[in-house]
Parts: C-alpha cells; structure tokens; sequence
C-alpha cells in the first residue's frame, strides 16, 4: 500500500508541475495577471507532494519490503540501519527521487520566501523550475520507477554494493545533489530574469544564497567523496581525474566563477550577461555529470544505470535544458545592458580573470572527460590522465592563484595597482623562499610540486591581508567567510603539493613478526585474525607502528567480504599526525604464506581535506551574512510600511 500511495503521489506532484508552468506562462501574458496569485501555491504543494513520495521510499527500505523490486535489488534483512536508509539513494531510481525531492523543496522554499524579485519575474523563475522538474518527473515515472512491485516477493534483498556500505559514501551523494538542485534554481533564476528583461542587481541578489548554498554542498560533497575514495579503495590517492570525478568538480568550477560574478551583479551593477550565462552553464555542467553517470557509458560504483534509453533521455534532457537556454539567451542577450563599468586595475577586474581562468580549467577537465568517450565511439580507446590533466590546468590555475593573492586588496571600481605592490611583494618573497627551501630539502623534486607549496605560502600569507586594520570583532562575516575561504585553498594546495613532492610507499611481502621501515614509521606484523562484523566478514591484521622510535600505535587493516551481494572491501587504517599520515593496507597471502603489504608515509596530506572543510565553513560565513543582512532589511521595510500605514490611518 506504501509503494501504491508513493507512486500516486508522485503522479500528483508531477501534474502540480504542469498546472505550475502552464500558469506561469499564461501569467506572464497581457491578460494572464490574474493567474500570478496560484503560482506560489502550487510550488510549495508540489514540494510537499514529491517529499511525502521520498518518505514512502525510504520507508520501504527501513521495512525492508522486499515485494518492492527497488528493495529487493538494493537492500537485504541482515544489513545495519544506516545502510539501510543509504540503500534508499544508492541506487539509480533512488537516487533520482532524491534528486527531484530536493528540487521540488528548493522551488517551494523559493516561492515561499522569495521578496526581493518583482512579481513577474518571479512567476516566470517559478515556471522555469517547474519546466525543468517536469523532465526529471519524466524520467522518473516512465522509465525508473521507484515503486514497482515485483510479480511475487523475494526470499531476501541483494543488498547494497559493498563499496557503498560505508559512512561517508552514505552521505556523499545527497551532498552533492543538493548542490546540484541549487543550480538548478539559479539557472531558473537566469531564464526568469531573460523572459522578463530583468536582469540586474535584484535577480543577482535573488539569485546568490543559491549559489552560495550550492557551491558549499558540491565542496563538501567533493570533499567527502575525496576522502571516501581515499581510505577505501586502497589505492592511496586522493584524486584520479576519474570521468565521475571530473562530473562533480566541473559543475562546482562553474559554480566558483559565477558565485563570483552573481556577487559583482549584486553590490556592484556589473557583469550582467556574464553572470546569465554562467548561471546557464553551472547548471550545464551538472547535466553532463547525470548525463555520464547514468547513460551506462562509463563502468564506475558512481554509475547507477547501464540502460543505453535511460541515457538518451538524459541526453534529450540536456539538449532541451541547455539548447533553449542558450537559444533564449541569444535572442535576448541585446536586451541585457551592459552595466556599471570598471578599470582594468580593480577587484572587478581580478574577478574577471579569475573567472576565465576558472573556464579554462573547466574546458580542460571536460575535453579530457569527453574526449576518451567520443575516441570509444569510433573503435579507438584513449586514456587521458594526470599527465594530461595536471600540466595543462596549471597554465590557468596558477595564473589564478597568483591574482587571488591580490585580487581581494583591490578597490571596487578603480585602483592603483601602487598600493598593492608591497603586500605582493611580500607574498611573493614568501613564495620564493618556500620554492628554494623545497629544491633544497628534496632535490629533484619536479617543477609542479614546488610551485604548489610555494604559492600555498604566499596564498596563505595574502588571504589574511583583508583583515589588516579592522576591528575584527565588527568585520562583516561575508568577510571572514572571504578570508577563510581563501585559507581554505591555499591549506588544500599544500596538501595537494606535500603528497606529491614527499609521500614514501612501500610494498612488503611480511610474516607475523617481520618489520618495515616506510619513512620515519617502522611498522610490525602483529597478527593476522578472521574477524565479523553485522553483514561482512573479514581478515584483520594487528600491526605495531613507532613513529622515530616513539611509541608504539597499534593499526588494523581489514580486507572484508560481503555475501549479499557478494564482494570484497579494503579497509584501510590510518594514523594522523600533525604532519602528515600512516596509511596501511592488507593484500592477500601468498603462496610462501607471506602477507602482501602496502604502506604510504604522506606528509601533510589530510591538509587537503582540511583545506576543502575551511572553504566550505568559509561559504557558510558568507552566507549567514547575507542572510542576516537581508533579514535586517526586510525588518527596516517591515517598519517603514507600518509608519506609513498608521500614518495613514
């Protein structure tokens, strides 16, 4: 009865959409205003709706309703609660439920709080995101149901792909999803303001919590699936310009460039057709990223669906989403004046580059994503990697670090760049003694390495800059959320450049009782033990570790299998230190009765994840300034319109 009322409740949110766009357009029209009114409302039940659908979903998982086939695929008896309700999103049909239940609360969140807009550009962005969900309900209803039945229950669930069943891949996709629906709402916001010709500083601030909101989950959830990818697959890196990673940084490169650019729009008058068409392409990006998660073309634990027609309505999708967006934009872009203008020594002017710089790499990463993909097609297959991905996005990445070191030292406007040439000079001092003291303390290090730790430095010595001579205590948060941001990166790059330059491996063939020396460590096989756990067995091996003769910590890698569904797991163990981290791996035994070991000394390396935690805490700053300060001004407008209605009586 559940997955019945689910599927009809959907049905119901879907047809809200409908009334929802039809409205909206037939408001916009000369004799249509009297239909602006039931735009909001029905936002807001459509969100209701399609989030009373998701909670039947993942009632089904919890009550393991193994007659539901999405159940039966995804989940089993014997499996923890918490994987249990991940189950609900770890899937292909799940996951698109989550995605469109999030869009169906960010529209009624919208149409709920939304002032600042006018009235008919804010019922065409209304219109716009209904548009935009009507696909995805589509998608959902006629080709993944999530609530079809299976003609007799199943004995028991195949359970939940091992790789999934861990705490921070749990999590990591709806992160993501959320920034994904949140430039879903700024490109509704773009095409809003095109339809109504009102782009301007308004729309801009409309449209930045959004942004922000959305730019701070894509951080985080790149973040977490960073470190997921880390400590679980055993393989010791951090980033492999995967074609599913490169689908999450894309849409948050977008997203860097117009957060920027929404921000000028909004306290400054300027970039108007940059920042429309950036918020076209954040939302752009992240249709390519469904697109190759779930179209079957890439094999990957991110990729859901392998059904080649559920990836050509992706693809229609897309080509609908972003070719009329593009088309709208054409014919309108005339329409769009030019704003407040600015000298080319000025913060404006920084931020500009930066954003084309932030392009640039985004066009790398998704020409290195397709290009493998498009070679494929044709019967040739093409690996492209970091040797391509590193060198080539450093041309434009280090040109954009060294402006962000002075961009935000900068005036508004107009500037001389006399008054910044000091505290640049200083950084850049910082950079060259850092570049020197790296070729010293480990010769040969190669080229990229030491330009990353040392312009990390300087970063880090320049983003603090922006705080000389304030009362700290009376600095705006959007500010400090600046500043902390800033450190953010230049911490992350740090990280970025340690691992690289410094980290020791080592591959031992071990007994119980033999040691290893990895770095400053000397690790000792213990022992090696079976151990269970709720759903997954496992050998566990109890290894001593000192580090410089210190102390000795105990580490317990595990390799695990799983029965249902059938799989193994490596379960790293690590050891943080303040500079750096003890990684430790168990392989499988040998034909001698020898264990297969992997060790990693990374110095400085959880810098990195660090790094990613401070420009999100630097994201959440901002926006809790912009939110107190436009609760702070609607409450100014709150009082003037009751003095003038008092007066009027």
């Amino acid at each position: 009865m559940i997955a019945e009322l689910g599927l009809a409740v959907l049905w119901m949110a879907a047809a809200l959409a409908v009334l929802q766009l039809a409205a909206g357009i037939i408001a916009l029209r000369p004799k249509g205003e009297h239909l602006a009114g039931v735009v909001r409302p029905l936002a807001v039940m459509q969100g209701v709706l399609v989030a009373f659908a998701f909670l039947a979903l993942v009632t089904l998982f919890l009550e393991t309703d193994l007659s539901v086939k999405l159940v039966a695929e995804n989940s089993h008896s014997a499996k923890p609660f918490i994987f249990k309700l991940a189950g609900t999103w770890g899937n292909h049909e799940g996951s698109m439920l989550l995605w469109v239940t999030i869009m169906g609360l960010a529209g009624g969140f919208v149409a709920l709080i939304e002032k600042r807009l006018r009235e008919d550009t804010l019922v065409a962005t209304l219109a716009g995101q209904a548009f935009v969900s009507l696909g995805f309900y589509a998608f959902l209803l006629l080709s993944s149901n999530p609530f079809e039945r299976l003609p007799e229950p199943a004995p028991d669930g195949n359970g939940l792909n091992p790789l999934l069943q861990d705490i921070g891949l749990a999590f990591h996709p709806p992160t993501l999803y959320v920034g994904y629906v949140g430039l879903s709402i700024a490109f509704s916001f773009a095409i809003g303001a095109l339809v109504t010709r009102d782009v301007g500083p308004a729309f801009a601030r409309a449209m930045r919590p959004w942004v922000l909101g959305a730019w701070i989950f894509l951080t985080l959830g790149i973040t977490a699936g960073s470190y997921w990818a880390y400590y679980t697959l055993g393989w010791g890196g951090w980033w492999f310009w995967d074609p599913v990673e490169n689908a999450s940084l894309m849409p948050w490169l977008a997203a860097t460039a117009l957060l920027h650019s929404c921000s000028v729009l909004a306290s400054r008058n300027a970039l108007r057709a940059w920042t429309v068409m950036l918020g076209v392409i954040a939302f752009s990006m992240s249709m390519v990223g469904t697109f190759l998660v779930r179209s079957g073309i890439l094999t990957s634990v991110h990729a859901f669906a392998v059904d080649p027609e559920r990836g050509s309505f992706i693809l229609a999708l897309l080509a609908i989403y972003i070719g009329g967006a593009l088309t709208l934009f054409g014919v309108r872009a005339a329409t769009v004046t030019e704003g407040a203008r600015f000298s080319f020594v000025s913060r404006e002017a920084s931020l500009v580059f930066n954003n084309v710089m932030l392009c640039g790499i985004l066009g790398i990463v998704l020409v290195g994503t397709l290009y493998p993909l498009l070679t494929e097609a044709f019967g040739t297959k093409v690996s492209v990697g970091p040797p391509y991905f590193n060198p080539v996005s450093a041309i434009f990445a280090i040109p954009m670090l060294l402006v962000l070191a002075v961009g935000p030292l900068l005036r508004w406007r107009n500037d001389k760049a006399g008054r910044v040439t000091m505290p640049f000079a200083i950084a850049a001092l910082i950079m060259a003694a850092v570049f020197l003291i790296a070729e010293m303390v480990a010769p040969g290090i190669h080229l990229l390495p030491a330009l990353g730790l040392a312009i990390a430095s300087g970063l880090f010595f320049a983003s603090l800059l922006p705080l000389k001579g304030r009362n700290l205590r009376r600095t705006p948060l959007p500010v400090w959320g600046m500043v902390i941001a800033h450190l953010g990166i230049a911490v992350a790059l740090f990280g970025m450049a340690s691992d690289s330059a410094f980290s020791t491996e080592k591959l031992a063939a071990m007994t119980v009782g033999d040691t290893q020396n990895v770095g400053p460590w000397q690790v000792k096989l213990e022992s090696i033990d079976p151990v269970a756990g709720p759903n997954w067995t496992a050998l566990q091996a109890t290894l001593s570790a000192r580090y410089a003769g210190g102390a000795p910590i105990t580490l317990e890698p595990q390799a695990r299998v799983f029965a249902s569904p059938p799989g193994t797991r490596t379960e790293s163990a690590l050891k943080t230190r303040w500079n750096g981290q003890l990684y430790s791996v168990l392989g499988e035994e040998g034909e001698d009765g020898r264990w297969q070991m992997r060790f990693w000394w990374k110095p400085f390396v959880p810098m990195i994840w660090y790094g990613g935690v401070l420009i999100a805490l630097g994201g959440v700053l901002a926006l809790l300034g912009r939110v107190a300060a436009d609760v702070k001004r609607l409450r100014a407008e709150g009082k003037i319109a009751y003095r003038r209605m008092r007066q009027g009586r």
